[in-house]
């Protein structure tokens, strides 16, 4: 009998506290993805917020080649790259 209580899972209540490492809630790792429309069927898209730990280049290679576009990644004083 004693295999069968440690098969029986224990009640789980779901507004008890949850532990600080385990929500996700006040993390500030937002990316912003604006567009904006230029003339006609032209807009500019503006990727914002990406981690520095992540080759832009390579992200915007393999950007290129999914949606047949053009791009460039662009230095900003204040913002970064």
């Amino acid at each position: 009998m004693s295999e069968f209580d440690n098969a029986i899972p224990t009640a789980f209540d779901p507004f008890a506290e949850a532990n600080a490492e385990d929500s996700g809630a006040g993390t500030k790792d937002y990316v912003h993805v604006r567009v904006q429309q230029r003339n006609g069927r032209k807009s500019l898209t503006t990727v914002q917020g990406l981690k520095k730990d992540y080759s832009y280049n390579k992200i915007l290679k393999d950007l290129k080649k999914e949606f047949c576009c053009n791009g460039t990644v662009v230095q900003d004083p204040e913002l970064g790259q």
